[in-house]
């Protein structure tokens, strides 16, 4: 039992320390501008660190037995809390142990911001067992579990990597969260820069929900990748309300 408490006050000591690094790094008109991006998060609890000074305190504590023992630390009390131990997860390279410090911390990933930031090196070869994995989290409950899913198809499976099945598991998604269904949107006009032959039949045939469809749409003519004919179709794909 004394070992056991003698651990959990040494975890503890290293959040505290942490905690203290990051107020140390605070910026009171950030933090005013940057709660207002967030409107899930508290604002109570943004302490206002800009994110290349997160990037840089990441990096002073990458590999660390410190920042080991801040990752066993959940939940956390701070947005920045959070993205910095999403900073510490992207940089490790194992990909199961990555896998394996995810599947902890994606539960309570409470916003966009930090959910979007999580690019996780170990990922970046695209390893075998990833699509399944990706697979399994969009089944997830959770908001931001599904988003990062999504944009992990989005920044990894739109190339060269790219199979058709991934797009279907994409539109499959059917949920009433903004953020989840803003993410669909997001893969689908940045998959129809990239594989437009593939993608546009799933406008064409209104596979995706009609709100989905039509901000798809308006991202699409709004992006530089697509062509100025291409724009033209997809205006012509719009759908309207039942009730306009």
């Amino acid at each position: 039992m004394k070992k056991r408490a003698k651990g959990e006050n040494t975890i503890q000591s290293a959040s505290e320390e942490i905690c203290a690094k990051l107020f140390a790094l605070r910026d009171d008109n950030y933090r005013s501008f940057q709660a207002k991006l967030m409107p899930t998060v508290d604002p109570e609890t943004v302490i206002g660190v800009r994110m290349p000074a997160l990037r840089r305190l990441e990096k002073e504590l990458r590999n660390t037995e410190q920042a080991e023992q801040f990752l066993e630390i959940l939940p956390h009390g701070y947005y920045e809390e959070n993205n910095l131990h999403g900073l510490l997860i992207a940089s490790k390279r194992d990909y199961s142990e990555t896998v394996e410090s995810l599947e902890k911390f994606l539960p309570y990933v409470d916003n966009w911001a930090t959910c979007d930031l999580i690019h996780p090196r170990a990922f970046e070869k695209r390893p075998e067992n990833l699509p399944k994995q990706l697979y399994i989290w969009l089944q997830s409950e959770k908001v931001y579990t599904v988003r990062f899913a999504l944009g992990m198809l989005m920044s990894l499976y739109l190339d060269e990597a790219f199979l058709p099945e991934y797009a279907q598991w994409a539109a499959e998604v059917r949920s009433e969260e903004y953020y989840i269904n803003m993410m669909v949107a997001w893969y689908f006009t940045t998959a129809l820069a990239k594989q437009w032959e593939e993608i546009v039949p799933y406008l064409e045939n209104k596979k995706l929900s009609q709100w989905t469809h039509n901000r798809t749409i308006q991202k699409a003519v709004e992006s530089l990748r697509i062509t100025p004919e291409q724009k033209s179709y997809l205006r012509s794909l719009r759908r309207k309300s039942p009730t306009a």
